[in-house]
């Protein structure tokens, strides 16, 4: 996979060195969506950028030996480059988070490189990716850009069940029906290792796929991948979709890493568990008003040689013990995100630019499942609410707040292990300038 990987770096960097060989001009620039250039022999490029800069602070009731925990940063930082060949039909998308975080939130992930991908357009209705990109198998807020966010952050479904980005082919479909309807599928097929893999590839493929229908017409100005209907779309806009994937040998939680977690046969073959994940969601969009809903559900298959697992020192053992017995297949699943979820949000813009938005998320863990671990998850109800500022009649420039109530499920601990009583809030505040 590392070849593959160099060969998709290779096509952009001579995309990039032909367009630069050209005679260049800048077409225009529209704050918030980018500076667009083209050549002399057809060739266009866009390039866009933005940066948020991000507060939180955590509180827990019930807490009183300790403060608050806050904490100040960079949520994200992005440069993304797309590209269009002088036939049309070829095409590429390159984006770098320059904090490193990407959308995992995870201190100890290093992941600058988010998209680096080419297209073909086989037909008007269907076009093939292959190389690293967001992937359809996961909910619908995944496909929607994170500087178009409704709130703050994703919603905790999103941060639990997402793989958020593969490297595969990926196949979009788009075909009008009778009327104004249309109907898009789309094919996945990865290495079901995350992104950014530069080492061995553990287990199998990863395939799965989504439909999505849209009964009254597309959405204006690409607001099927944007939360907040800032455009006000003049008639009611809808779109739902169901996902379905498998990933083949699952090394990770849920499929987002390679090598986190793994198992062994008898012979000291890697052994592991298939990871299986369904959903269906929802978008409507009418005047100003928005409304999200998702649905997720995951299971596992687990192998019935597996005999050893290897700790996170490298060492290999035949333990399986879980709350004082040794379960092979519990203690298997209860490292993976297993269970489900479902997430509805809403919101209106009002004319003069304010945003007044809801969001309701609940997690349902397995009885074996990471879910219920209790310093990231054991936390099933999250009641959100916030106000938004967009300073530009797009998604330039915006300021957001909003508050989390989490309730605790019988054990949380805090981010510093100190066990938690009661139920927490979080608030956040974020700063979002594109240029």
């Amino acid at each position: 996979m590392r070849i593959l990987n160099k060969i998709i770096y290779s096509v952009l960097f001579l995309s990039l060195l032909t367009t630069n060989a050209q005679e260049i001009k800048m077409n225009e620039y529209t704050f918030g969506e980018g500076f667009n250039f083209s050549t002399s022999n057809g060739n266009t490029m866009q390039i866009s950028t933005y940066f948020q800069p991000y507060f939180e602070s955590r509180s827990y009731e019930d807490a009183q030996d300790f403060g608050g925990l806050n904490r100040f940063r960079i949520r994200r930082a992005r440069l993304r480059l797309d590209g269009k060949s002088n036939n049309s039909r070829f095409s590429y998308r390159f984006q770098v988070d320059l904090t490193g975080s990407g959308e995992a939130d995870n201190d100890l992930v290093n992941n600058y490189l988010l998209d680096a991908c080419v297209s073909y357009d086989v037909s008007k209705q269907i076009s093939i990716t292959f190389g690293q990109r967001a992937t359809y198998t996961d909910n619908r807020e995944l496909l929607m850009n994170s500087s178009s966010l409704q709130l703050v952050d994703r919603s905790r479904l999103t941060s639990a069940f997402a793989t958020i980005r593969e490297f595969g082919l990926f196949v979009d479909g788009n075909f009008k029906l009778g009327g104004t309807s249309y109907l898009r599928p789309y094919f996945v097929l990865t290495n079901g290792d995350g992104q950014s893999i530069y080492g061995k590839d553990r287990g199998g493929l990863k395939v799965g796929g989504r439909v999505d229908y849209l009964p009254f017409g597309l959405f204006s100005n690409f607001g099927q991948f944007r939360q907040v209907d800032i455009v006000r779309e003049l008639t009611p806009k809808f779109v739902i979709g169901t996902t379905y994937s498998i990933n083949q040998g699952i090394s990770s939680r849920a499929g987002r890493e390679s090598g986190e977690i793994l198992y062994l046969n008898a012979l000291n073959e890697e052994s592991l568990p298939d990871y299986s994940k369904f959903g269906i969601d929802f978008l409507f969009k009418y005047k100003g008003f928005s409304c999200l809903g998702e649905f997720v559900k995951s299971w596992t298959t687990v192998p019935s040689d597996i005999t050893q697992r290897v700790r996170t020192n490298g060492t290999v053992t035949s333990d399986f013990e879980i709350n004082g017995v040794q379960n092979k297949e519990n203690y298997i699943k209860n490292r993976m995100i297993l269970g489900s979820a479902y997430n509805l949000q809403m919101g209106y813009i009002l004319k003069s630019g304010v945003s007044i938005d809801a969001r309701y998320t609940h997690l349902k863990a397995d009885e074996f499942s990471f879910l219920n671990n209790g310093t990231f998850y054991n936390r099933p109800d999250h009641y959100t609410i916030g106000i938004t500022k967009y300073i530009a009649r797009n998604y330039g420039a915006k300021i957001q707040a909003d508050c989390t109530y989490m309730t605790n499920n019988g054990g949380i601990d805090n981010l510093n292990g100190t066990p938690i009583s009661g139920n927490e809030w979080i608030t956040r505040l974020i700063l979002s300038l594109s240029l």
